[in-house]
Protein backbone atom coordinates (compact mmCIF):
# COMPACT_ATOMS: atom_id res chain seq x y z
CA UNK A 1 0.00 0.00 0.00
CA UNK A 2 1.48 3.62 -0.89
CA UNK A 3 1.49 5.87 1.92
CA UNK A 4 1.92 9.21 -0.37
CA UNK A 5 0.46 11.38 2.21
CA UNK A 6 2.98 10.71 5.00
CA UNK A 7 6.20 12.16 5.77
CA UNK A 8 8.99 8.66 6.13
CA UNK A 9 12.23 8.43 7.74
CA UNK A 10 14.58 6.04 7.53
CA UNK A 11 19.07 5.97 7.92
CA UNK A 12 20.35 6.33 4.18
CA UNK A 13 23.53 4.90 4.78
CA UNK A 14 24.74 1.29 6.18
CA UNK A 15 26.36 0.69 9.39
CA UNK A 16 29.84 1.39 9.86
CA UNK A 17 31.90 4.58 8.89
CA UNK A 18 32.14 7.91 10.89
CA UNK A 19 28.95 9.98 9.35
CA UNK A 20 25.52 8.44 8.76
CA UNK A 21 23.00 9.99 6.48
CA UNK A 22 19.02 10.14 7.87
CA UNK A 23 16.77 10.80 4.80
CA UNK A 24 13.17 12.32 5.15
CA UNK A 25 10.59 12.87 2.88
CA UNK A 26 6.99 14.25 2.37
CA UNK A 27 5.50 17.68 2.49
CA UNK A 28 6.32 17.85 6.13
CA UNK A 29 9.48 16.95 6.28
CA UNK A 30 11.22 20.40 6.56
CA UNK A 31 8.53 21.31 9.45
CA UNK A 32 9.09 18.31 11.58
CA UNK A 33 13.08 18.71 11.04
CA UNK A 34 12.59 22.52 12.33
CA UNK A 35 11.41 20.94 15.23
CA UNK A 36 14.31 18.87 16.58
CA UNK A 37 17.17 20.71 14.47
CA UNK A 38 18.80 24.46 16.19
CA UNK A 39 20.73 26.42 13.52
CA UNK A 40 24.01 27.21 14.28
CA UNK A 41 23.05 30.93 12.86
CA UNK A 42 19.52 31.31 14.92
CA UNK A 43 18.32 33.51 12.38
CA UNK A 44 17.70 30.84 10.08
CA UNK A 45 14.42 29.11 9.73
CA UNK A 46 14.95 25.97 7.87
CA UNK A 47 10.97 25.66 6.73
CA UNK A 48 11.67 29.10 4.81
CA UNK A 49 15.55 27.58 3.01
CA UNK A 50 15.66 27.04 -0.67
CA UNK A 51 16.44 23.66 -2.55
CA UNK A 52 20.25 22.96 -2.64
CA UNK A 53 20.75 23.82 0.61
CA UNK A 54 23.03 23.49 3.47
CA UNK A 55 22.90 24.36 7.10
CA UNK A 56 24.77 23.77 9.94
CA UNK A 57 23.43 23.18 13.37
CA UNK A 58 22.56 20.94 16.25
CA UNK A 59 20.06 18.40 16.62
CA UNK A 60 18.16 18.82 20.32
CA UNK A 61 16.15 16.68 22.72
CA UNK A 62 14.49 19.31 25.39
CA UNK A 63 17.76 21.02 26.39
CA UNK A 64 19.68 18.16 25.51
CA UNK A 65 22.32 18.04 22.19
CA UNK A 66 22.06 14.95 20.88
CA UNK A 67 24.61 15.93 17.98
CA UNK A 68 26.25 18.47 15.57
CA UNK A 69 24.70 17.91 11.78
CA UNK A 70 24.56 18.96 8.67
CA UNK A 71 20.67 19.56 7.47
CA UNK A 72 20.44 19.53 3.18
CA UNK A 73 17.58 20.69 2.07
CA UNK A 74 15.63 19.47 -1.41
CA UNK A 75 12.63 21.70 -2.68
CA UNK A 76 10.07 19.05 -4.66
CA UNK A 77 9.91 18.72 -7.23
CA UNK A 78 14.10 18.42 -7.00
CA UNK A 79 14.70 15.67 -5.09
CA UNK A 80 15.20 12.22 -5.00
CA UNK A 81 11.44 11.36 -4.25
CA UNK A 82 10.25 14.40 -6.06
CA UNK A 83 8.88 15.43 -2.37
CA UNK A 84 10.19 17.90 -0.01
CA UNK A 85 13.20 16.09 1.67
CA UNK A 86 15.97 16.66 4.27
CA UNK A 87 19.04 14.70 4.76
CA UNK A 88 20.23 15.28 8.31
CA UNK A 89 24.13 14.01 8.08
CA UNK A 90 25.04 13.15 12.09
CA UNK A 91 27.84 11.22 13.40
CA UNK A 92 27.59 7.28 13.16
CA UNK A 93 26.87 6.22 16.34
CA UNK A 94 23.92 4.12 16.77
CA UNK A 95 22.72 5.61 19.83
CA UNK A 96 22.87 8.89 17.58
CA UNK A 97 21.31 7.87 14.38
CA UNK A 98 18.12 5.95 16.67
CA UNK A 99 17.66 8.96 18.79
CA UNK A 100 17.51 11.30 15.88
CA UNK A 101 14.94 8.81 14.20
CA UNK A 102 12.70 8.46 17.87
CA UNK A 103 12.64 12.91 17.78
CA UNK A 104 11.40 12.24 13.81
CA UNK A 105 8.85 10.35 14.71
CA UNK A 106 7.90 11.95 17.65
CA UNK A 107 7.43 15.24 15.82
CA UNK A 108 5.24 13.30 12.67
CA UNK A 109 7.04 11.05 10.77
CA UNK A 110 6.78 7.82 10.30
CA UNK A 111 9.24 4.86 9.67
CA UNK A 112 10.12 4.05 5.71
CA UNK A 113 9.29 0.50 4.51
CA UNK A 114 12.29 -0.74 1.84
CA UNK A 115 12.15 1.17 -0.96
CA UNK A 116 9.82 3.60 -0.08
CA UNK A 117 11.73 6.23 -1.11
CA UNK A 118 12.84 4.95 -4.55
CA UNK A 119 8.88 4.12 -4.77
CA UNK A 120 7.69 7.62 -4.51
CA UNK A 121 10.69 8.55 -6.69
CA UNK A 122 8.47 6.30 -9.39
CA UNK A 123 5.25 7.27 -8.25
CA UNK A 124 5.67 11.15 -8.88
CA UNK A 125 7.43 10.75 -12.07
CA UNK A 126 11.09 10.97 -10.83
CA UNK A 127 11.95 7.66 -13.02
CA UNK A 128 10.39 4.69 -14.13
CA UNK A 129 9.66 1.29 -13.05
CA UNK A 130 12.77 -0.24 -14.88
CA UNK A 131 14.75 2.58 -13.52
CA UNK A 132 13.93 2.13 -10.03
CA UNK A 133 14.60 -1.22 -10.37
CA UNK A 134 18.07 -0.59 -11.79
CA UNK A 135 18.61 1.40 -8.16
CA UNK A 136 18.62 -1.61 -6.30
CA UNK A 137 20.90 -3.36 -9.23
CA UNK A 138 23.67 -0.49 -9.02
CA UNK A 139 23.32 -0.95 -4.66
CA UNK A 140 23.91 -4.64 -5.50
CA UNK A 141 26.39 -4.61 -7.76
CA UNK A 142 30.18 -6.17 -7.21
CA UNK A 143 31.73 -6.31 -10.22
CA UNK A 144 32.86 -2.86 -13.12
CA UNK A 145 30.50 -4.75 -15.51
CA UNK A 146 27.58 -5.36 -13.07
CA UNK A 147 28.07 -1.32 -12.22
CA UNK A 148 27.89 -0.64 -15.77
CA UNK A 149 24.84 -1.98 -17.05
CA UNK A 150 22.56 -1.13 -13.70
CA UNK A 151 24.16 2.59 -14.30
CA UNK A 152 23.17 3.07 -17.81
CA UNK A 153 19.71 1.49 -16.87
CA UNK A 154 18.91 4.15 -13.98
CA UNK A 155 20.25 7.01 -16.46
CA UNK A 156 17.18 5.56 -18.54
CA UNK A 157 19.31 3.89 -21.57
CA UNK A 158 17.24 0.63 -21.40
CA UNK A 159 13.97 2.77 -20.76
CA UNK A 160 14.59 4.84 -23.81
CA UNK A 161 14.89 2.27 -26.32
CA UNK A 162 11.74 0.86 -24.68
CA UNK A 163 9.62 4.37 -25.28
CA UNK A 164 10.80 4.29 -28.89
CA UNK A 165 9.67 0.85 -29.32
CA UNK A 166 6.30 1.86 -27.35
CA UNK A 167 5.54 4.83 -29.11
CA UNK A 168 6.01 3.47 -32.63
CA UNK A 169 3.84 0.52 -32.14
CA UNK A 170 1.08 3.39 -30.28
CA UNK A 171 1.16 5.32 -34.00
CA UNK A 172 0.74 2.55 -36.20
CA UNK A 173 -2.28 1.08 -33.32
CA UNK A 174 -3.90 4.31 -33.90
CA UNK A 175 -3.59 4.54 -37.55
CA UNK A 176 -5.43 0.76 -37.61
CA UNK A 177 -8.12 2.20 -34.99
CA UNK A 178 -8.64 4.63 -37.47
CA UNK A 179 -9.41 2.24 -40.53
CA UNK A 180 -11.84 0.52 -38.54
CA UNK A 181 -13.76 3.87 -37.88
CA UNK A 182 -13.88 4.31 -41.35
CA UNK A 183 -14.23 0.67 -42.46
CA UNK A 184 -17.12 1.56 -44.64
CA UNK A 185 -15.82 4.16 -46.94
CA UNK A 186 -13.03 2.06 -47.45
CA UNK A 187 -9.84 4.33 -46.60
CA UNK A 188 -6.44 2.83 -45.48
CA UNK A 189 -4.33 4.61 -43.03
CA UNK A 190 -1.41 2.38 -43.29
CA UNK A 191 1.04 1.15 -45.60
CA UNK A 192 0.75 -2.83 -44.66
CA UNK A 193 4.02 -3.21 -46.16
CA UNK A 194 5.89 -0.44 -44.42
CA UNK A 195 4.00 -1.55 -41.36
CA UNK A 196 5.31 -5.14 -41.59
CA UNK A 197 8.80 -3.90 -42.43
CA UNK A 198 8.88 -1.71 -39.16
CA UNK A 199 7.04 -4.79 -36.67
CA UNK A 200 9.45 -6.89 -38.21
CA UNK A 201 12.33 -4.34 -37.04
CA UNK A 202 10.73 -3.78 -33.69
CA UNK A 203 10.07 -7.91 -33.11
CA UNK A 204 14.02 -7.97 -34.50
CA UNK A 205 15.12 -5.51 -31.90
CA UNK A 206 13.03 -7.19 -28.60
CA UNK A 207 14.51 -10.19 -30.00
CA UNK A 208 18.10 -8.96 -29.53
CA UNK A 209 17.05 -7.43 -25.77
CA UNK A 210 15.91 -10.66 -24.90
CA UNK A 211 18.83 -12.38 -26.41
CA UNK A 212 21.31 -10.58 -23.91
CA UNK A 213 19.43 -12.18 -20.88
CA UNK A 214 21.79 -14.97 -20.72
CA UNK A 215 24.35 -12.63 -20.47
CA UNK A 216 23.44 -10.01 -18.57
CA UNK A 217 22.17 -12.80 -15.71
CA UNK A 218 25.59 -13.64 -16.08
CA UNK A 219 26.93 -10.47 -15.14
CA UNK A 220 24.35 -9.43 -12.61
CA UNK A 221 24.41 -13.16 -10.40
CA UNK A 222 28.22 -13.93 -11.38
CA UNK A 223 29.54 -17.44 -13.54
CA UNK A 224 28.16 -20.51 -11.37
CA UNK A 225 31.76 -22.69 -11.81
CA UNK A 226 31.99 -25.91 -10.12
CA UNK A 227 34.54 -28.41 -9.53
CA UNK A 228 34.18 -31.78 -10.00
CA UNK A 229 36.55 -35.43 -10.08
CA UNK A 230 37.34 -38.69 -8.36
CA UNK A 231 38.36 -38.11 -4.46
CA UNK A 232 41.86 -36.26 -3.96
CA UNK A 233 42.12 -35.65 -6.95
CA UNK A 234 43.11 -31.81 -5.96
CA UNK A 235 39.86 -29.86 -6.39
CA UNK A 236 40.06 -28.35 -3.15
CA UNK A 237 43.78 -27.56 -4.33
CA UNK A 238 42.65 -25.73 -7.01
CA UNK A 239 39.91 -23.68 -5.08
CA UNK A 240 42.33 -22.56 -2.54
CA UNK A 241 44.72 -21.14 -5.27
CA UNK A 242 42.19 -19.73 -7.06
CA UNK A 243 40.62 -17.72 -4.24
CA UNK A 244 44.44 -17.33 -2.83
CA UNK A 245 43.37 -18.43 0.37
CA UNK A 246 42.71 -21.54 2.61
CA UNK A 247 39.10 -21.68 2.30
CA UNK A 248 38.73 -25.54 1.47
CA UNK A 249 40.23 -28.16 3.89
CA UNK A 250 42.80 -29.86 2.03
CA UNK A 251 43.56 -33.41 2.92
CA UNK A 252 45.46 -36.72 1.47
CA UNK A 253 42.63 -38.36 3.04
CA UNK A 254 40.12 -39.15 -0.20
CA UNK A 255 36.72 -38.49 0.92
CA UNK A 256 37.59 -34.69 2.91
CA UNK A 257 35.27 -32.96 0.97
CA UNK A 258 31.87 -33.92 1.82
CA UNK A 259 29.79 -30.87 1.27
CA UNK A 260 29.71 -28.23 -1.75
CA UNK A 261 32.04 -24.77 -0.58
CA UNK A 262 31.56 -21.62 -2.41
CA UNK A 263 33.14 -18.53 -2.89
CA UNK A 264 33.83 -15.66 -5.47
CA UNK A 265 36.45 -14.38 -7.48
CA UNK A 266 36.41 -11.34 -10.15
CA UNK A 267 38.32 -12.00 -13.34
CA UNK A 268 38.54 -8.88 -15.74
CA UNK A 269 35.35 -7.40 -14.79
CA UNK A 270 33.22 -10.59 -13.98
CA UNK A 271 32.41 -12.17 -10.79
CA UNK A 272 32.50 -15.94 -11.07
CA UNK A 273 30.74 -18.65 -8.01
CA UNK A 274 33.73 -21.25 -7.77
CA UNK A 275 31.89 -24.18 -6.25
CA UNK A 276 34.46 -27.09 -5.19
CA UNK A 277 31.95 -30.52 -4.49
CA UNK A 278 32.41 -34.27 -2.77
CA UNK A 279 34.47 -36.35 -5.30
CA UNK A 280 32.10 -38.21 -7.56
CA UNK A 281 32.91 -42.38 -7.29
CA UNK A 282 30.85 -45.30 -6.09
CA UNK A 283 29.87 -45.31 -2.15
CA UNK A 284 28.56 -47.11 0.35
CA UNK A 285 28.88 -44.14 3.19
CA UNK A 286 25.52 -42.19 3.52
CA UNK A 287 26.96 -39.14 4.17
CA UNK A 288 29.29 -38.99 1.18
CA UNK A 289 26.19 -40.51 -0.60
CA UNK A 290 24.39 -37.12 -0.16
CA UNK A 291 27.78 -35.30 -1.18
CA UNK A 292 27.90 -36.60 -4.19
CA UNK A 293 24.22 -36.11 -4.64
CA UNK A 294 24.73 -32.45 -4.13
CA UNK A 295 27.68 -32.46 -6.64
CA UNK A 296 25.40 -33.82 -9.43
CA UNK A 297 22.53 -31.17 -8.44
CA UNK A 298 25.37 -27.70 -9.04
CA UNK A 299 26.67 -29.35 -12.03
CA UNK A 300 23.10 -28.90 -13.44
CA UNK A 301 22.97 -25.40 -12.05
CA UNK A 302 26.79 -24.52 -13.44
CA UNK A 303 27.59 -22.57 -16.45
CA UNK A 304 31.09 -23.91 -16.63
CA UNK A 305 32.12 -27.31 -15.23
CA UNK A 306 36.07 -28.10 -13.91
CA UNK A 307 37.14 -31.70 -14.67
CA UNK A 308 39.82 -32.58 -12.63
CA UNK A 309 41.82 -35.61 -13.18
CA UNK A 310 45.24 -35.85 -12.94
CA UNK A 311 48.27 -36.61 -14.70
CA UNK A 312 48.48 -40.32 -13.15
CA UNK A 313 44.94 -41.22 -14.66
CA UNK A 314 44.95 -43.25 -17.96
CA UNK A 315 43.69 -41.41 -20.98
CA UNK A 316 40.82 -44.10 -20.73
CA UNK A 317 39.14 -42.90 -17.58
CA UNK A 318 39.91 -39.60 -17.84
CA UNK A 319 37.90 -39.94 -21.34
CA UNK A 320 35.65 -42.20 -18.94
CA UNK A 321 34.66 -39.03 -16.93
CA UNK A 322 34.57 -36.54 -19.22
CA UNK A 323 32.15 -38.31 -21.81
CA UNK A 324 29.68 -38.55 -18.39
CA UNK A 325 29.80 -35.16 -18.00
CA UNK A 326 29.15 -34.64 -21.80
CA UNK A 327 26.15 -36.67 -21.14
CA UNK A 328 24.74 -34.12 -18.77
CA UNK A 329 25.50 -30.78 -19.90
CA UNK A 330 24.39 -32.24 -23.57
CA UNK A 331 22.16 -29.74 -25.33
CA UNK A 332 23.17 -27.11 -23.05
CA UNK A 333 25.35 -24.09 -23.71
CA UNK A 334 27.27 -25.14 -20.45
CA UNK A 335 31.21 -25.26 -21.12
CA UNK A 336 33.47 -28.22 -20.13
CA UNK A 337 37.25 -27.64 -18.96
CA UNK A 338 39.32 -30.74 -18.48
CA UNK A 339 42.17 -29.99 -16.24
CA UNK A 340 44.83 -32.43 -15.69
CA UNK A 341 46.27 -31.73 -12.63
CA UNK A 342 49.61 -32.63 -10.79
CA UNK A 343 51.75 -31.47 -13.62
CA UNK A 344 54.55 -31.01 -11.24
CA UNK A 345 54.72 -35.05 -9.94
CA UNK A 346 55.20 -35.82 -14.07
CA UNK A 347 57.73 -35.14 -16.49
CA UNK A 348 56.72 -32.78 -19.11
CA UNK A 349 57.38 -34.85 -22.19
CA UNK A 350 54.07 -36.26 -20.79
CA UNK A 351 52.03 -34.18 -21.80
CA UNK A 352 51.83 -34.37 -25.62
CA UNK A 353 51.22 -37.65 -25.13
CA UNK A 354 48.53 -37.31 -22.54
CA UNK A 355 46.94 -34.84 -25.16
CA UNK A 356 47.02 -36.91 -28.20
CA UNK A 357 44.70 -39.38 -26.50
CA UNK A 358 42.37 -37.36 -24.58
CA UNK A 359 38.84 -37.12 -26.78
CA UNK A 360 37.73 -33.25 -27.14
CA UNK A 361 34.16 -31.82 -28.72
CA UNK A 362 33.50 -28.65 -29.62
CA UNK A 363 33.36 -26.79 -26.34
CA UNK A 364 35.81 -28.61 -24.10
CA UNK A 365 39.25 -26.90 -23.49
CA UNK A 366 42.07 -28.93 -22.26
CA UNK A 367 44.16 -27.21 -19.51
CA UNK A 368 47.60 -29.10 -17.67
CA UNK A 369 48.04 -27.35 -14.40
CA UNK A 370 49.38 -27.81 -11.07
CA UNK A 371 47.23 -26.20 -8.12
CA UNK A 372 49.80 -27.21 -5.69
CA UNK A 373 52.64 -24.90 -7.46
CA UNK A 374 49.69 -22.40 -9.07
CA UNK A 375 50.98 -23.48 -12.39
CA UNK A 376 48.52 -23.02 -15.23
CA UNK A 377 46.03 -21.17 -13.51
CA UNK A 378 47.09 -17.85 -15.17
CA UNK A 379 46.10 -19.81 -18.30
CA UNK A 380 42.89 -21.10 -16.99
CA UNK A 381 41.41 -17.46 -15.85
CA UNK A 382 42.31 -16.46 -19.28
CA UNK A 383 40.06 -19.05 -20.90
CA UNK A 384 37.30 -18.14 -17.91
CA UNK A 385 37.45 -14.81 -18.69
CA UNK A 386 36.72 -15.91 -23.19
CA UNK A 387 33.88 -17.56 -21.82
CA UNK A 388 31.56 -14.25 -21.60
CA UNK A 389 31.39 -12.62 -24.82
CA UNK A 390 32.84 -9.38 -23.87
CA UNK A 391 32.65 -7.34 -27.45
CA UNK A 392 28.70 -7.28 -26.25
CA UNK A 393 29.88 -5.12 -22.92
CA UNK A 394 31.87 -2.42 -24.89
CA UNK A 395 29.48 -1.87 -27.21
CA UNK A 396 26.16 0.40 -26.72
CA UNK A 397 23.46 -2.35 -27.28
CA UNK A 398 21.08 -2.70 -23.91
CA UNK A 399 21.49 -5.70 -22.08
CA UNK A 400 18.86 -7.39 -20.04
CA UNK A 401 19.54 -8.22 -16.58
CA UNK A 402 15.79 -8.06 -14.78
CA UNK A 403 13.51 -11.65 -15.40
CA UNK A 404 10.30 -9.36 -15.17
CA UNK A 405 11.41 -7.66 -18.11
CA UNK A 406 13.32 -10.77 -20.11
CA UNK A 407 9.55 -11.98 -19.75
CA UNK A 408 7.61 -8.96 -20.97
CA UNK A 409 9.72 -8.72 -24.22
CA UNK A 410 9.37 -12.38 -24.61
CA UNK A 411 5.56 -11.54 -24.66
CA UNK A 412 6.02 -8.22 -27.19
CA UNK A 413 8.33 -10.62 -29.69
CA UNK A 414 5.46 -13.14 -29.64
CA UNK A 415 2.37 -10.89 -30.18
CA UNK A 416 4.84 -9.22 -32.82
CA UNK A 417 5.00 -12.49 -34.58
CA UNK A 418 1.39 -13.11 -35.10
CA UNK A 419 1.13 -9.59 -36.03
CA UNK A 420 3.52 -9.91 -39.22
CA UNK A 421 1.99 -13.63 -39.44
CA UNK A 422 -1.57 -11.26 -39.62
CA UNK A 423 -0.52 -9.55 -42.02
CA UNK A 424 1.58 -11.87 -44.44
CA UNK A 425 -2.26 -14.25 -44.44
CA UNK A 426 -4.56 -10.85 -45.12
CA UNK A 427 -5.74 -11.17 -41.52
CA UNK A 428 -8.68 -8.56 -40.43
CA UNK A 429 -7.47 -5.06 -38.90
CA UNK A 430 -9.21 -5.77 -35.77
CA UNK A 431 -7.50 -8.85 -34.81
CA UNK A 432 -4.05 -7.49 -35.87
CA UNK A 433 -5.13 -4.54 -33.97
CA UNK A 434 -5.46 -6.59 -30.53
CA UNK A 435 -1.71 -8.52 -30.99
CA UNK A 436 -0.68 -4.63 -31.36
CA UNK A 437 -1.96 -3.18 -28.42
CA UNK A 438 -0.72 -6.35 -26.41
CA UNK A 439 2.68 -5.73 -27.55
CA UNK A 440 2.12 -1.85 -26.28
CA UNK A 441 0.71 -3.63 -23.07
CA UNK A 442 3.99 -5.91 -22.40
CA UNK A 443 6.25 -2.98 -23.19
CA UNK A 444 4.14 -0.05 -20.42
CA UNK A 445 4.67 -3.14 -17.96
CA UNK A 446 8.36 -2.73 -17.51
CA UNK A 447 8.55 1.04 -17.69
CA UNK A 448 5.32 0.97 -15.08
CA UNK A 449 3.20 2.85 -17.61
CA UNK A 450 0.57 0.34 -17.13
CA UNK A 451 1.25 -1.57 -13.57
CA UNK A 452 -0.64 -2.99 -10.05
CA UNK A 453 -0.15 -2.41 -6.86
CA UNK A 454 1.08 -6.44 -6.35
CA UNK A 455 3.68 -5.64 -9.31
CA UNK A 456 5.20 -2.49 -7.36
CA UNK A 457 5.10 -4.48 -3.99
CA UNK A 458 6.76 -7.15 -4.93
CA UNK A 459 9.60 -4.94 -6.93
CA UNK A 460 10.09 -2.74 -3.66
CA UNK A 461 10.05 -5.01 -0.92
CA UNK A 462 13.39 -6.46 -1.61
CA UNK A 463 14.91 -3.29 -1.41
CA UNK A 464 17.04 -2.00 1.00
CA UNK A 465 15.68 0.47 4.24
CA UNK A 466 16.26 4.00 3.18
CA UNK A 467 16.12 3.46 -0.44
Amino acid sequence: MIRSEETICAPATGVGGAIAVIRISGSQSLGICEKIFFPLDKSIKIIDQKGFTIVFGDIHYGDEIIDEVLVSVFRAPHSYTGENSVEISCHASPYIIKKILELLIIKGAISAKPGEFTQRAFMNGRIDLSQAEAVADIIASTTRSAHKIALNQMRGGFSSEICRLRSELLNFASLIELELDFGEEDVEFVDRKKLKIIITSIKELADRMTDSFLLGNVIKNGIPVVIVGKPNSGKSTLLNALLMEEKAIVSEIPGTTRDTIEDTIVIDGIEYRFIDTAGLHETTDVIETLGIKKTLEKISQASVILLIDEISDSAESINKRAKAIREMIRDSEKRLFILINKTDLASPELQPEIEEKINLEEKDTLLFISAKEKSGLDDLRLKLSDVVEKEKLSSDDVIITNIRHYESLLRVSESLGRVISGLENQIPEDLIAIDIRQAIHYLGEITGEITSDEILDNIFKNFCIGK
